[in-house]
């Protein structure tokens, strides 16, 4: 496959950025959207030019770190995959591709398509932790869980911190993923000790860092590489609601 790249340059977060233009010949099909940027890296070293800086880590769609906008999506045009997991059959031979970063006033430049995410571990930091004894392990029944909760809370947690429900939303909302993390502890029994404080915290910490408010057109869900549902939202709005009602009594 022979391809034409628009991919977003920036020197860091305070320099102009622009688009450029990169021709990338030979390209496997069943290349990864990754390696097909390796391979152009290689091509710009040999010219003893710089080459684009992007993130990765795992390459198995755990870890959360290739977070490329590709013509228009979050990690690309597929459904439920990050990035690393992109492969070029979905491109034709001939296309152009654009690739920018996350486009989010939290998310700053570090530099060309690497942005920095720490807002998403602040929020997390801000929800403190979970009450648990102390001493030897417990045994796996002494604290019963329904398979429906557990199921729930499972779903939620599986959320990796990747920032597309915040690319995708058009008011760089991080209600998914602060609501991911809420739903997690809230509905399993551990969770309960601290949960009026821990939701005050995360949406209070939420709002303190710049992120906007849900939109409610679902475009979160629609591209989260886990498919976490936009009712963990409504539970976090529940959540939220009832530890100011107990707040004020």
């Amino acid at each position: 496959m022979d391809l034409k790249l628009k991919i977003w340059r920036q020197e860091n977060a305070q320099a102009k950025g622009e688009f450029k233009t990169y021709n990338v010949a030979g390209v496997s099909s069943d290349s990864s959207f990754l390696e097909m940027l390796d391979v152009l890296n290689e091509s710009i070293v040999d010219k003893v030019e710089t080459p684009v800086c992007f993130d990765h880590d795992c390459r198995e769609g755990i870890c959360g770190m290739c977070s490329l906008y590709i013509n228009g999506r979050p990690h690309g045009p597929d459904d439920a995959i990050t990035t690393c997991q992109l492969h070029m059959r979905k491109f034709k031979d001939g296309d152009t591709i654009t690739i920018e970063p996350w486009r989010a006033s939290p998310f700053p430049v570090i530099k060309d398509l690497v942005v920095d995410r720490t807002a998403l571990d602040s929020i997390i930091q801000s929800g403190g932790y979970t009450s648990a004894k102390t001493g030897g392990v417990p045994d796996a029944n002494a604290t019963l869980i329904d398979k429906y909760s557990s199921d729930l809370a499972m779903d939620a947690a599986s959320c990796i911190g990747c920032g597309a429900c915040v690319a995708a939303c058009k008011n760089a909302s991080a209600m998914l993923f602060v609501a991911a993390k809420v739903s997690q502890f809230a509905l399993l029994p551990q969770g309960q000790v601290e949960k009026t404080k821990r939701v005050q915290d995360m949406v209070a910490r939420m709002d303190e860092l710049g992120f906007g408010n849900c939109t409610n057109t679902y475009a979160c869900e629609m591209e989260c590489p886990k498919e976490i549902s936009v009712t963990n939202i409504a539970r976090m709005n529940r959540e939220f609601l009832s530890s100011k009602v107990c707040s004020e009594q």
